[in-house]
């Protein structure tokens, strides 16, 4: 019990040691939100990877999908690693970041409000996002219950607390580079976590040859397949390809994810970016659902519902309670790591969004820098002690209505901005008429699922509204008006952008060279 306290302690001590050493960089707007857009590629690798891949995914999403789709749950893993992270940099990632460059936005509701030349679009998008954040940011929590659970004698309450409190520190005192800085060291304890659980079930189970043969000999309900979860598409192919879209393509369209475009240093860093990423989600998410693959061999040790369903959560903390304590200790932290790394980003993008895109100009008509960064640190806290209360009464009650709204945000969030995303930073044919359709087709049709099943899980209404929105930009663009933008700026050395040198020279800016490269204005 000592040895596991004393690594959550020492885990608790260094991320706060991490905000104060980096409270330098958040003395600016730009600073706190984007770490001065000078974050370099293992930096930006790492934060992009560990925000995607929290306690949710590792506790949740891997006990519950590997149960219905055995090893075949993998392809989520390598998915998520292919289309989520190496091909989100390749498509994604430099256009965000010099498009967010031009336009000089720092979050996605000014990117839509920039690009599209429309306030009601900002303020629309960031209601969106303070909506179908929270509830998420909730969930981040949620992974953390069994384990502690079943590694301490201490209360959930009190994890949820001290969890908060850390987190809150380090994010006001620090920002984006605490956020940062603290996703890769979260992330180094992620790599070497999965690797050694992983290692240490198939150990459990007899190595990996005798916990294959295992797995096979287990029927599955309502397949006639033998063997089934060891096949290479599992027992359930359609419903595993609508999880594989969910989970991979939905990364193009979260603002919380996107954001790190917006950030990282220009030139190389972003393909170094995208293999370093890449390589964290193949052993991350590759390994989380491959370690669920086998909870089937643990089905008369787990939770189970009063119908008769298993309890998904119960599943991964059932398959680790029989570790040495060492390794628990080290899974404690993991999954303190996944969760803390997560929710740091989610609240920074929230008090961001609130502050610069709803409050500023809107209700606080004129909002110093020094009064934005006040704003935005108050609103951190806010929004960690609102998502922390809200887990806390989903813990004690019979409330369902959060643990559905956190189940379809991802579907919400990406089916509303991915195609106005995708399509702003690579055409100008785009209409305003296009994004409001996407907006509301995303957020409708993942809500009206939830109040009526017409799609059946929220899984397969979040892949089809990710789907809807790439492809309902462009075809409503075709006969409504197109917001004029030269997505493409002058080729030339330096890659002279006129609009923006127009905006400098106006504004009077000091020693404004007409010829001066880009890079240096």
């Amino acid at each position: 019990m000592w040895e596991k306290l004393a690594m959550i302690i020492a885990f608790f001590c260094v991320v706060i040691g991490v905000g104060i050493y980096t409270r330098r960089h958040a003395a600016t707007v730009d600073g706190f939100v984007l770490g001065g857009r000078n974050v370099g590629p293992w930096l930006s690798a790492f934060a992009f990877g560990t925000s995607y891949f929290s306690a949710v995914i590792f506790v949740g999403y891997a006990g519950q999908f590997g149960w219905k789709f055995g090893i075949s749950a993998a392809w989520i893993g390598i998915g998520n690693a292919v289309v989520g992270s190496l091909l989100a940099w390749w498509v994604l990632g430099p256009r965000t970041r010099e498009m967010t460059q031009r336009l000089k936005a720092a979050t996605m509701p000014e990117f839509f409000g920039k690009r599209y030349r429309s306030r009601g679009l900002r303020i629309a998008a960031a209601a969106i996002i303070f909506v179908f954040l929270i509830p998420y940011t909730a969930s981040v929590y949620n992974g953390l219950s069994r384990l502690f659970t079943m590694a301490f004698d201490v209360p959930y309450e009190a994890c949820v607390v001290a969890m908060a409190v850390v987190t809150c520190v380090y994010v006001v005192l620090g920002g984006y580079m605490a956020t940062v800085v603290n996703d890769f060291l979260q992330g180094l304890v992620m790599l070497a976590g999965i690797v050694a659980v992983v290692a240490a079930v198939l150990a459990d189970n007899g190595g990996a040859a005798q916990a294959m043969v295992s797995l096979s000999q287990v029927p599955v309900e309502g397949s006639s397949l033998q063997g089934a979860l060891t096949s290479m598409f599992g027992p359930d192919l359609p419903n595993l390809i609508a999880v594989v879209i969910l989970t991979s393509l939905g990364t193009w369209g979260l603002p919380q994810m996107v954001q790190k475009f917006y950030a990282i240093k220009s030139g190389p860093a972003v393909k170094q970016g995208a293999i370093i990423s890449t390589l964290f989600a193949f052993v991350v998410a590759g390994g989380s659902y491959f370690l669920g693959g086998f909870g089937r061999l643990y089905a008369d040790q787990i939770a189970y519902a009063p119908n008769g369903t298993p309890v998904f959560d119960s599943i991964v903390p059932t398959m680790l309670s029989n570790l040495p304590d060492l390794l628990v200790g080290l899974v404690v932290v993991l999954v303190l790591s996944a969760s803390m790394s997560t929710l740091s980003s989610l609240v920074l993008t929230s008090s961001s969004v609130l502050t610069l895109d709803l409050l500023k100009g809107n209700v606080v008509k004129k909002m110093s820098e020094a009064r934005s960064l006040a704003w935005m640190r108050g609103l951190v806290v806010v929004f960690v002690a609102l998502s922390a209360a809200i887990a806390l009464v989903q813990y004690h009650s019979t409330i369902t209505f959060i643990a559905q709204l956190m189940g379809i945000s991802w579907g919400a969030l990406a089916g509303a901005f991915l195609g106005p995303l995708f399509w702003g930073l690579f055409s100008n044919r785009v209409s305003k008429a296009s994004v409001w359709a996407s907006f509301a087709v995303g957020v409708g049709l993942t809500v009206g699922n939830m109040v009526v099943p017409f799609l059946g899980s929220p899984i397969v209404a979040g892949a089809v509204a990710m789907l809807a929105s790439l492809a309902i930009v462009p075809l409503v663009s075709l006969v409504t008006p197109a917001v004029p933008f030269e997505v493409a700026p002058p080729s030339g050395a330096g890659a002279i952008d006129r609009e923006y040198r127009a905006e400098l020279a106006a504004s009077g800016a000091a020693a404004f060279d007409s010829e001066a490269p880009l890079e240096k204005l």
